[in-house]
């Protein structure tokens, strides 16, 4: 799969783009451990227009983690346009993503994101207005729909493409879902196998282990895998994947190149490693306080501590360190627990 000269390969694996998660360690970890491609958080146009630091800051990319994509958001044409070439001046990213897609309601309530499926000709000027604006490719990320009496995704995708995209993201919920419910691919599929799309279709939505990666591929037929909830606290799920049958396997030796770890790749205790090295990036990034904090959201959410018998307290304490020392003793205590 191409976007522009980019080349993804086969069966890509995308990380795709979430607030206060996708900072530039996570998008890093997960590209080394198998993700094709990473999304950054979304940004507002208007922030980097009056050139607001915490906004600008996110548009800090390393050569490490390309192909990235920034992603931007906004419901104001000119703004975005100039929002764009911030972002092409100062990050130089692979691709440049416009957010049509973000359900919380302090987007799209406000008309921006997922609420621009409510106004279908703004949208198409605003995303008309950015390709115009920079030499990148300029993809778009939406949904269904804005609720399920307005699926207008079939026809929107054809719009979409003819204002210049490079390639389309399809989330297989509408805004008044939010992330309730089951993604539906089955309108996903229909624009794929429209005959009047010729750019690439990226499927998103409830991806959670390489059977729902397989699925979208070989069921609904788009180009590329868009994952996201999944990945918290657990960025290996990409080489999960790509190691089972039907994907490009990562290699031992890449695996090891990255996680300093004396144990198997995908053993629980390599999957504590793969979390200590998050925290150690991100602390690296961010200070030891700001790390930590960070990568809380991560440790709460990992599926490795599922299942361990009386595990409450230990959580709580681990999510209550300040310190990189006090939470790593935490976490080894918590070695000592992991199924074997």
């Amino acid at each position: 799969m191409k976007i522009g000269n980019i080349d993804l390969g086969e069966r890509p694996l995308l990380l795709a783009p979430m607030e206060d998660v996708t900072d530039i360690g996570f998008r890093l970890l997960c590209r080394q451990l198998g993700a094709s491609m990473v999304y950054s958080e979304f940004v507002a146009a208007d922030a980097l227009v009056r050139m607001v630091n915490k906004s600008l800051e996110k548009l800090t990319v390393c050569d490490e983690e390309r192909p990235v994509v920034i992603q931007i958001y906004g419901k104001d044409p000119i703004a975005m346009r100039d929002a764009a070439q911030i972002v092409v001046e100062r990050a130089r990213p692979d691709v440049l993503d416009i957010n049509f897609g973000c359900p919380v309601k302090k987007v799209a309530g406000k008309g921006a994101g997922a609420g621009m499926l409510q106004n279908v000709p703004l949208m198409l000027e605003i995303t008309r207005a950015v390709v115009d604006a920079v030499d990148l490719p300029v993809t778009v990320k939406t949904r269904l729909g804005w609720d399920d009496s307005h699926k207008i995704i079939v026809p929107l995708a054809e719009q979409l493409q003819d204002c210049g995209i490079q390639a389309l993201t399809i989330h297989g919920r509408t805004r008044a879902q939010m992330y309730t419910g089951e993604a539906d691919w089955t309108l996903i599929g229909e624009v794929k196998n429209n005959p009047h799309m010729h750019i690439p279709i990226i499927g998103n939505g409830d991806v959670c282990c390489a059977d729902d990666a397989r699925r979208g591929f070989e069921q609904y037929g788009v180009d590329a895998v868009m994952i996201g909830r999944a990945t918290f606290g657990r960025p290996w799920i990409f080489k999960e994947i790509r190691d089972s049958e039907g994907f490009s396997p990562i290699s031992s030796a890449e695996t090891e190149a990255v996680i300093d770890s004396q144990y198997a790749p995908l053993t629980p205790d390599w999957m504590l490693d793969v979390l200590k090295a998050q925290v150690l990036q991100s602390v690296e990034r961010a200070g030891e306080r700001g790390g930590i904090l960070h990568t809380r959201r991560h440790l709460a959410a990992t599926p490795l501590f599922k299942g361990i018998h009386n595990f409450r307290q230990t959580r709580i304490d681990m999510l209550r360190a300040e310190t990189v020392e006090s939470l790593f003793e935490i976490m080894e205590r918590v070695r000592g627990m992991l199924p074997r």
